[in-house]
């Protein structure tokens, strides 16, 4: 679009503003009507570990959201001499599951407990049990029966629960909804309906007769909307809430909350049949739009939807980056110890690509990933480890392949049980998320660990935010087509990506590391139990 057009544009408000509340940033990114970026804003921020629970603090999402509108609009008026002011609609997304509970004045019950939790373990196995359906500690549904098998006293309180892009949402809004894959983070979902399964809802109240608690599921839960359908409206309130300063309007129209599982579907043109992406950062996990149905169920694999409804399998690993992270930021220390000045973008970029000079394997090098739990090895906690033998060749290529290798090592194991187990095919992953900032290195090691070709679109650094806008400007346009068409032809009929094929030494190398990962577990069980 040239410049005066994208004047034209903002000012009549043919705009699509996507939120996404990530796990280490909130992100706001504006498009135009081509669906291209025009302006983006962003807010650093982290989960904090207190009283037991991994949470965010409510303050903390208010002022990110209104520190990344702000920045974004100040853009906007800077690139285009434009007040960002009408918009032509709205659409958050956020990480997925977690507990949110209100009473009813709207008050928080307890703290947000988040996705990365692991503390309903027992009520994950009874609710799969009871469901024949595999219920991940991180759902909703899991937190929620967790604290009535501890008799928390708020239980009797809820009004209503919800993620926190429906709070967002809600907020803003007036509107309890959520979009259906976002739901399906919540409780299983019926992909005929596109609503919560009744049968499993009715086993859940009928299971919870005898606790003596005043609401039944379904008065708790939002309701469930599927990509396209109006969301409600931006109330004064919530405008003035989002923009502070006072010159966005109110009154425009917002699409169903989605969770980041998603936002990545869509911002990978991976929400049709025979379709996967995988998002790779604080967390990974991977998203496979089936064919069919699965054989049975396997706890290592979560079963969600996408936008519009479709069956996912989706396999989901708390710890991906966080600790390699850790160990970038050690050697950025180390620099400024030694006096010189290193970017983290070219540190990061420095270190990646030494892996891609090291041995296949890693130099029989070991490492556990593992900041938080991890529900696909069954460890309740984590304690971040690196083992070697005397045997092992300790050099910083190995070193650096070896922690790439071990983002990925639980995803393996889950991703496994598709191909092997259930015969699933895919053409190619899509990749996105900080995993593949750094060109080549993240594709060539998903590649390898995965054995199939992996893509990175041009557009994958915009990330979930892109993808929430997408859906939005997908609801401004009251789209006719189902949303897979919609995306194949009107956004990325065109698309740039690279794609890097597995190469097989690596993917024996890949193969290797994970014998050698899946042996060491004990170790990591070892340092669970040892280490408090």
């Amino acid at each position: 679009m040239e410049r005066n057009e994208i004047q034209q544009a903002i000012a009549s408000g043919k705009t699509a503003l996507g939120v996404e509340l990530g796990s280490t940033r909130i992100k706001a990114l504006l498009i135009g009507a081509d669906r291209q970026p025009l302006a983006s804003g962003s807010y650093e921020w982290e989960n904090r570990y207190e009283n037991g629970v991994w949470t965010y603090r409510l303050e903390d999402v208010w002022t990110g959201l209104q520190e990344s509108y702000r920045m974004l609009a100040g853009e906007v008026l800077a690139k285009y001499n434009a007040p960002l002011q009408r918009i032509g609609a709205i659409g958050f997304s956020a990480m997925m599951h977690g507990y949110l509970a209100f009473d009813q004045a709207g008050n928080l019950l307890v703290p947000f407990r988040t996705w990365r939790n692991t503390i309903t373990a027992q009520a994950a196995a009874e609710l799969t049990e009871l469901f024949g359906f595999n219920i991940p500690q991180r759902w909703s549904i899991a937190h929620l029966y967790q604290a009535i098998l501890n008799q928390e006293a708020h239980v009797g309180d809820i009004h209503f629960l919800t993620t926190l892009a429906g709070t967002v949402h809600w907020k803003l809004t007036g509107q309890k909804v959520l979009g259906v894959g976002e739901a399906s983070g919540m409780f299983p979902i019926d992909s005929t309906i596109h609503d919560y399964d009744a049968r499993r809802v009715a086993l859940f109240n009928q299971r919870i007769a005898l606790e003596n608690i005043p609401w039944k599921l379904e008065s708790i839960l939002p309701k469930v909307l599927v990509a396209g359908e109006s969301a409600g409206t931006l109330t004064a309130e919530g405008a003035k809430l989002l923009d502070p300063s006072g010159q966005l309007q109110a009154a425009i129209p917002l699409c169903p909350p989605e969770g980041d599982a998603g936002t990545g579907m869509v911002a990978t043109n991976s929400v049709a049949e025979r379709t996967g992406n995988v998002s790779a950062g604080t967390s990974v996990f991977a998203m496979i739009v089936l064919e069919k149905a699965l054989t049975k169920v396997y706890p290592e694999i979560d079963m969600v939807t996408t936008p519009s409804g479709k069956p996912v399998a989706m396999v989901h690993s708390n710890n991906c980056t966080s600790d390699l992270n850790a160990w970038v930021e050690l050697f950025h220390e180390f620099s400024r110890a030694l006096g010189v000045e290193v970017s983290q973008a070219s540190l990061f970029e420095t270190l990646y690509r030494q892996a891609l000079k090291a041995e296949p394997d890693g130099g029989g090098l070991l490492a556990y990933n593992y900041v938080s739990g991890e529900h696909i090895t069954h460890l309740e906690e984590g304690r971040p480890l690196f083992v070697r033998t005397p045997a092992s060749r300790f050099t910083l290529a190995n070193f650096m392949r070896t922690h790439l290798f071990s983002a990925l090592g639980a995803l393996k194991i889950g991703m496994d049980i598709l191909f092997e187990q259930e015969g699933v095919k895919l053409d190619q992953l899509l990749g996105h998320g900080g995993f593949f900032k750094t060109p080549e290195v993240g594709q060539q090691i998903m590649a390898a660990a995965m054995n199939v070709p992996v893509s990175v679109m041009a557009t994958a650094g915009e990330g979930g935010a892109w993808g929430m806008a997408l859906l939005a400007a997908y609801r401004l346009d009251k789209a006719d087509e189902p949303l897979e068409d919609y995306l194949a032809n009107q956004v990325f009929a065109g698309q740039n990506s690279q794609t890097i094929a597995p190469v097989p030494a690596d993917v024996a190398g890949f193969a290797a590391f994970m014998a050698r990962y899946k042996q060491g577990l004990v170790i990591e069980r070892s340092a669970v139990d040892g280490l408090r």
